[in-house]
């Protein structure tokens, strides 16, 4: 299909077999009224005069359709080709992609940012043959016929990876003048989408995470109340399952509202003179006992100090007291975890580099990317076993942001796990 003819919607039938159709309804209409004549001799003025009147309504909305269809063919082909350095230079001074078309939907300018982010295009090319989207094609066409703005959504790429609002324009023109040019002007909408996507996700993965030992809750106590109502050994069962659920949902709670108070600071600059040695004794006393329950001895490398960043004391014990506890969960294999402090020179920065290792089972690659996303986790039934609530390492990498420092997980199958912090070091007074 030509580009006019998609324009036009395909409006119509070529001229000489709209002729034909406007001869074949008129001479039926006359053939109507003549019949009525032969059977009305009385009537055959009136019906003279019907047929001659129905003529005529077959003829001239023919001719004004004709017409219309000339002027607009007229408009499109009087159009200029190119638009003006003035024009050019304000599409050129846009700081997202923006496309220049003229009234038959070809390419007549494009921005620098419109190549960066959907390639080269040939100018003179029909807009369609980079934009492939239906619904985009349809709202450029109705911006053109109509002459008035249209907004529409363009998801590009078949796994949505990005989306976009798109703004048709018809630029400006003195009064009465029909617009020659088209503006096409993309607004980058993938962070927003991927953000409400979370959001979604967070709302339906926390009222799941609380629903399951809520239910079980609800369960037992309705069991307590029914059939095991005088059993003394059922009830006491009972009742420690109940237990282990409500500790389930109050570590839940907790984690959330945790991680809720550590967004809403995360862009808030730390200030205080943190020394992390001070922060790995605090943890090592804290998270002792845990370690000794599951068989695990805690040890220490610390290479040339000092190890002074800036800091938030609560939050960075937090930081490598959950670190440490998923060793103590997940690594017990190993027997063993090391704690480790150095400083390292990266390019022209001084850094402080915290580690927490273990030698368990390690993690599969393919989990790395996401340990740190919300809910997520690599093995489910170990981590509720384990008490996780899957909310630790995204609480750790929100606080780490904040403190301007970076996660690094380095982890091998059989070989055990590496949580790295690296922190901008600040000089020791």
């Amino acid at each position: 299909m030509t580009t006019r003819e998609t324009t036009e919607g395909g409006a119509g039938l070529p001229i000489a077999r709209r002729v034909v159709s406007v001869v074949r309804v008129a001479a039926a209409g006359t053939g109507l009224f003549v019949a009525l004549a032969i059977l009305h001799p009385e009537a055959w003025q009136a019906c003279i005069i019907g047929s001659l009147l129905f003529l005529l309504a077959c003829i001239l909305p023919a001719r004004s359709t004709r017409k219309a269809k000339a002027g607009e063919e007229l408009w499109r082909r009087q159009a200029p080709l190119w638009p003006d350095g003035g024009i050019k230079a304000v599409v050129e001074a846009m700081l997202e992609p923006a496309f220049l078309i003229d009234r038959n939907l070809l390419l007549r300018y494009r921005n620098a940012v419109s190549e960066q982010a959907f390639g080269n295009m040939a100018l003179g090319d029909a807009i369609s043959l980079r934009f492939r989207s239906p619904e985009l094609l349809a709202a450029i066409e109705a911006s053109v016929e109509g002459r008035k703005s249209v907004n529409t959504e363009f998801i590009e790429g078949r796994s949505a990876d990005r989306s976009w609002s798109v703004d048709i324009l018809p630029i400006p023109v003195p009064q009465g003048e029909r617009p020659a040019f088209f503006l096409i002007l993309f607004h980058d909408r993938t962070g927003e989408r991927r953000i409400e996507r979370m959001r979604t996700d967070f709302v339906a993965n926390a009222s799941h995470e609380l629903r399951t030992p809520l239910a079980s809750l609800i369960g037992f106590i309705e069991t307590l109340q029914g059939p095991a109502k005088e059993d003394a050994v059922a009830r006491g069962r009972f009742l420690d399952i109940m237990r282990d659920q409500s500790a389930r949902m109050s570590r839940l709670i907790d984690d959330l509202l945790s991680l809720s108070h550590i967004e809403m600071k995360r862009h808030v600059a730390v200030s205080d003179r943190i020394d992390l040695e001070e922060i790995f004794a605090d943890v090592l006393e804290s998270m002792s006992p845990l370690a000794s329950e599951s068989d695990l001895v805690i040890e220490t490398q610390y290479g040339p100090g000092p190890y002074v960043v800036a800091g938030d004391r609560d939050e960075l014990v937090q930081v490598f007291s959950n670190l440490v506890e998923n060793a103590c969960k997940y690594g017990e294999a190993g027997r063993r975890i090391v704690l480790g402090l150095q400083r390292l020179r990266e390019r022209d920065s001084l850094l402080v580099e915290a580690f927490v290792q273990d030698f368990g089972p390690g993690i599969p690659a393919e989990h790395v990317p996401r340990l740190t996303e919300r809910f997520y986790r690599v093995d489910v039934g170990t981590s509720r076993q384990k008490r996780g609530t899957g909310l630790g390492l995204s609480i750790v990498r929100n606080i780490l942001v904040r403190h301007r420092a970076r996660l690094i997980v380095a982890s091998t199958v059989g070989e055990g796990s590496t949580f790295t912090a690296r922190f901008p070091a600040l000089d020791p007074r």
